[in-house]
């Protein structure tokens, strides 16, 4: 069961993003290295103001509904009501949409969709190295330790008896 919803989770995190970015990656420009946001700024693809609103909404959404989505997933869904069983689910969902995230998203979805090529930016780098995927996954992958306790403690909050 725990596979399934998994991959549901990860399912709704790529839905989240596609639906942040709808048919033009400018929408997601706050997800590109600065030197991409820089030109496109430059050759007025967009404005600062205009990504820093629409990554705002983004964020808020996103983090909402994938907050969301954990606590039903081990409060209702899989009925666990110990903080203990909680975490180390929070944990394992946090980790695997953070590998997920690096691999399938960045490397795959963006590295080989010609979808995410900006015009005017095709001349800089906008695909993380592996270096950089490893590099950032490992660093989240320590926060997520850290960040799977707000996630069971919501659990205990809402479905703790």
């Amino acid at each position: 069961m725990i596979i399934l919803q998994l991959a549901l989770f990860c399912v709704l995190f790529s839905l989240m993003v596609k639906l942040g970015v709808g048919d033009n990656a400018l929408n997601g420009l706050y997800f590109y290295p600065k030197p991409v946001q820089e030109r496109a700024y430059e050759i007025g693809l967009t404005d600062l103001k205009t990504v820093s609103r629409k990554r705002k909404r983004f964020m808020i959404l996103f983090f909402l509904a994938m907050l969301t989505a954990l606590v039903m997933i081990i409060g209702l869904w899989n009925r666990i009501r110990t903080f203990r069983e909680a975490y180390f689910q929070a944990l394992v969902f946090l980790e695997v949409m953070n590998w997920f995230d690096g691999i399938v998203i960045d490397k795959l979805w963006v590295g080989k969709s010609r979808f995410w090529i900006l015009p005017g930016c095709e001349d800089i780098p906008y695909i993380q190295t592996w270096e950089q995927v490893l590099k950032k996954r490992g660093i989240l992958t320590i926060i997520w330790v850290f960040g799977a306790n707000v996630v069971a403690g919501l659990v205990m909050l809402i479905f703790g008896r």
